[in-house]
């Protein structure tokens, strides 16, 4: 008879370090035996992503074997909760302002307790619909069987949106929008094209300033903005991702988030922000709660600016109320209206 004896699990849990240099940052793998990597500054968030990213594209595990690394070493990565639970996800999280970067495998209640961390979106998008689609089965009618589809475009929209806030450096709310639908609607090696109608669609003030200023940042590369189509390559390696189809429909769900006339009439910024409020609401509630933190920091402002922001579609009669309670920080509000109906068209377009 032959014993049964355990493997040690392979460790899921890589960090880079962002090392000042008078000659630019030097980036330091503790996992790696090879020399410093020096780099230019615009380029060090990139170089520190890609870098990751092999490092988990090599550590591939079945999702058996996966564990919840914060639990593993004494949950030190964030404040005390009250235990492990919820689907693994591949986290990012980001510390000392952005010079350590560690990706890592945590469950649901860590990875939602763990400051400036994001969820790589397309973990979250896989495990959203194991736990929800067989509580759902069930239902028969017609919006019952639209319900897993827009709660996985929601949870998808919004786990991008934090995502680009720990991956993408500081840019103008139209950039950011732009930088969405293309990180939705890429394709796996991270080619995206952008027909003209879409961007016609997004109501973006300047366009190719958008572009432009994703270009000077290098998050993309190869970009044609003045054409018929736009096209480029995303730099970010987290991104291109499996699941197109998925991504595309939550790309057109984010687009249609913000297209009643009240909001698109507004600034990108409001636009943003009435896009954040939708990715962190219940698709089956009118009103909506979330920490003020999260919200503005998915929709790249500060806290004073999201307030503005919520004055501006409380006027426009984009949100019916909406309050802040100055001791737990929270953010309560009521969407006057539903989001407009989905197209029968292809959201990949």
């Amino acid at each position: 008879m032959r014993l049964c004896t355990t493997r040690p699990l392979a460790p899921r849990t890589w960090t880079v370090e962002l090392r000042p240099q008078p000659q630019g940052p030097l980036l330091v793998c503790p996992q790696c035996s090879s020399v410093p990597e020096s780099l230019h500054g615009r380029s060090a968030r990139s170089a520190a992503l890609a870098h990751l990213a092999r490092h988990a594209r090599r550590s591939l595990l079945p999702p058996h074997l996966r564990t919840c690394q914060c639990h593993e070493r004494g949950c030190r990565w964030h404040p005390r909760h009250r235990g492990c639970t919820g689907p693994l996800l591949l986290v990012l999280s980001r510390e000392s302002g952005g010079r350590l970067w560690r990706l890592a495998d945590a469950c649901t209640a860590c990875a939602g307790a763990m400051p400036d961390a994001s969820v790589v979106p397309e973990t979250t998008l896989i495990a959203a619909h194991r736990a929800t689609a067989p509580a759902l089965a069930p239902a028969r009618s017609r919006s019952s069987r639209r319900a897993p589809t827009d709660w996985t475009d929601r949870t998808l929209v919004r786990d991008m949106l934090s995502f680009l806030a720990s991956s993408l450096a500081p840019c103008s709310p139209q950039a950011r929008l732009l930088a969405l639908q293309c990180a939705l609607r890429s394709t796996p090696p991270g080619w995206v094209r952008i027909p003209s109608g879409l961007i016609r669609a997004m109501a973006l003030p300047q366009a190719v300033a958008a572009w432009q200023e994703l270009e000077e940042m290098r998050w993309i590369r190869q970009s044609v903005h003045d054409s018929p189509v736009g096209s480029a390559q995303l730099t970010d390696p987290l991104i291109g991702a499996p699941g197109r189809k998925a991504r595309a429909r939550a790309a057109d769900w984010a687009l249609r988030a913000h297209q009643s006339h009240p909001v698109r009439a507004g600034a990108p910024a409001v636009r943003l922000v009435a896009l954040a409020l939708a990715a962190h609401g219940a698709p089956d509630r009118a009103d909506s709660i979330a920490e003020i933190g999260q919200v503005a920091r998915a929709s790249g402002l500060s806290v004073g600016e999201l307030l503005d922001a919520m004055e501006s579609l409380s006027a426009s009669g984009s949100i019916g109320y909406w309050s802040l309670d100055p001791v737990t920080e929270d953010l309560t509000w009521t969407m006057s209206s539903p989001l407009p109906a989905a197209p029968t068209s292809d959201p990949r377009r």
